[in-house]
C-alpha cells in the first residue's frame, strides 16, 4: 500500500515547499499565509496582524488540556497562559476562550480573539490572491528544485 505524505506546519513560501518534497512529501497543506488572502473572508485586524507578526510573535496555548494552538500574543493568550500556569481545569479554560474564534475572524477583536497563526506568520508581509500565492510559491519552489538537481 502507497500512503501519500502531506507535509504541514512551517510552511509559507517555495523555500518550505521545496523541502518538503526533497523530504518525500507529495504535497503540503497550509493555513497561516491562506488568511490573508484577499478572497479570505477573515477580518481586516485580523489579517493585518498576521501581515505586521514578526517570527517571535505567537504562543502555543492548549497544551494542559492536550489540544496545543500556536496563535498570536494578545491579552486572551496572556490570560489563558497564566491560567495554564495556575493548573486551572478545562471548563474554565473553555469558558475563556468560548467563542474567541469568531471575535477574532468575523468581529476582528484582535484583543481578545483566538489568533490562530503558525510560525510563519512572520514571513507573510502582503495581501494577495489565492492564485497569486500558489503561482508565486510554485515559481520559487521550482526554481529551487530545478537548481538542486540539475
Amino acid at each position: 500500500m502507497k500512503i501519500p505524505v502531506i507535509a504541514a506546519g512551517g510552511i509559507g513560501d517555495g523555500r518550505g515547499i521545496a523541502a518538503a518534497m526533497m523530504l518525500g512529501a507529495q504535497g503540503v497543506q497550509m493555513g497561516t499565509r491562506f488568511i490573508v488572502a484577499e478572497e479570505s473572508i477573515v477580518h481586516g485586524n485580523y489579517k493585518e496582524r498576521i501581515l505586521k507578526a514578526k517570527d517571535i510573535d505567537s504562543e502555543v496555548t492548549g497544551r494542559s488540556t492536550g489540544h496545543p494552538i500556536r496563535v498570536l500574543r494578545n491579552q486572551m493568550t496572556r490570560e489563558y497562559l497564566k491560567m495554564e500556569e495556575q493548573g486551572v481545569g478545562l471548563e474554565e479554560l473553555e469558558l475563556l476562550t468560548l467563542g474567541s474564534l469568531r471575535k477574532a475572524v468575523m468581529d476582528g477583536d484582535v484583543v481578545n480573539g483566538s489568533l490562530m497563526a503558525g510560525q510563519i506568520a512572520g514571513l507573510v508581509k502582503k495581501e494577495q490572491t489565492c492564485k497569486e500565492m500558489i503561482e508565486e510559491m510554485m515559481q520559487e519552489a521550482e526554481e529551487l528544485l530545478n537548481r538542486k538537481f540539475s
